[in-house]
């Protein structure tokens, strides 16, 4: 068996884990200098902080003056859950599920809340559900971005203006690289550690004013821990959306968010970064489709995200393997690709098809992504010949 000859270059950054995320470029430790450590985040230099990170926040999404955002504990997932726990039950929900996140949404309301009239709408990983089929006379849950399967909504233009229930969106891998309609969105959660590199542990909800009515009148059937309570007697407490978190948040995190959002700024703003985003994909598209092995496992390019793009192997040698020996091979491509230290953590999600997830955010360089591909071209070459 003849080896491949290894490319002479590597990317700058060879990380394209999809969370915790590569920061951003020209990033340091330095930059966390003014973090109030050793403070209470309840005291006036806490709070100026949390404040400005919400600010920035609405000021780099565009989010509209008058929906509410605030800081939550346990990441994206936190979010996720407050806002189901909180919201759900008034009347039906349609449950969307194209990946493992959604899927985990679909267990929580049908095994822990246990709301009979949940519609689930499904479908497998490289597609997305039927979106006509959509009941917006009921609840609605969904990722906007699946990171684990590289498949997004292409727009908001299948949810009704006029709708009578909530939409809850998770958006984490989508905030900050693709744009969202507020106007069709009434809950969005994501956390710091996706598009902009941030630290993990924290996540953040953005509520519309219908969200904020469904909170002050209506009341779920079963105990609403602690962690995710919103309102109290009835009323919005308002100090979580103006930096009076529900529970301890780091300093150190949020001194790091702001300075991936500050950073945001520098780079154009969300114009910017979605530029960005858009770019790093590109690379990979401009690739995929000379190279005959690869494609994407979305199954348009309409769909196809642009921060977790997800790759499945084509080559009709490797495809006619049993599964257990096409995630070996997928395997052994990533074992050598970061054995030589020229890309970490892209292997696709453990629940998805065997195949690569490269993460392609903001934080990215375009360059990097473009280096990455010359090195899968090698692992690929040489694990086949290994098959020989």
């Amino acid at each position: 068996m003849t080896s491949v000859t290894a490319p002479a270059k590597k990317p700058a950054n060879p990380n394209f884990s999809s969370g915790p995320c590569a920061k951003r470029p020209g990033y340091s430790l330095d930059n966390l200098k003014g973090a109030p450590l050793g403070r209470s985040h309840r005291a006036k230099v806490g709070k100026v902080k949390l404040k400005r990170a919400i600010d920035l926040t609405r000021e780099v999404l565009g989010v509209p003056a008058d929906y509410r955002i605030g800081i939550v504990p346990a990441s994206d997932t936190g979010a996720v859950e407050m806002a189901m726990w909180s919201l759900l039950g008034a009347r039906g929900v349609d449950m969307l599920a194209w990946e493992s996140f959604g899927e985990g949404w679909v267990t929580d309301v049908a095994k822990q809340l246990k709301l009979k009239d949940a519609r689930i709408l499904k479908a497998g990983y490289g597609d997305l559900p039927d979106l006509s089929q959509v009941n917006f006379d009921n609840d609605v849950v969904f990722t906007w971005n699946g990171t684990t399967s590289g498949v997004r909504v292409p727009n908001a233009d299948w949810i009704l203006a006029d709708r009578k229930g909530l939409t809850i969106c998770d958006a984490t891998s989508a905030c900050f690289a693709q744009r969202l309609d507020y106007s069709k969105l009434d809950v969005v959660t994501f956390s710091w550690q996706k598009v902009l590199g941030g630290e993990a542990a924290h996540g953040m909800i953005i509520l519309s004013p219908r969200a904020v009515e469904r909170l002050t009148t209506y009341t779920p059937a079963w105990p609403m821990p602690k962690i995710f309570r919103m309102t109290n007697g009835g009323k919005l407490i308002e100090g979580i959306f103006v930096g009076d978190t529900i529970n301890t948040p780091s300093m150190l995190c949020v001194e790091d968010y702001i300075d991936a959002l500050e950073w945001s700024q520098k780079v154009g703003g969300l114009d910017g970064l979605i530029g960005r985003a858009d770019a790093n994909t590109k690379a990979i598209a401009d690739w995929a489709a000379k190279t005959p092995w690869v494609d994407f496992l979305a199954n348009s390019a309409d769909i196809r995200s642009n921060t977790s793009v997800c790759l499945k192997v084509v080559d009709p040698a490797i495809t006619a393997l049993s599964d257990d020996k096409q995630a070996a091979f997928v395997k052994s491509m990533v074992a050598a690709v970061e054995g030589a230290g020229a890309g970490y953590d892209i292997d696709g999600y453990r629940d998805a098809p065997p195949g690569l997830r490269i993460w392609c955010g903001a934080t990215v360089e375009t360059s990097d992504v473009a280096e990455l591909t010359h090195w899968l071209d090698w692992a690929f070459a040489n694990a086949k010949a290994e098959l020989a």
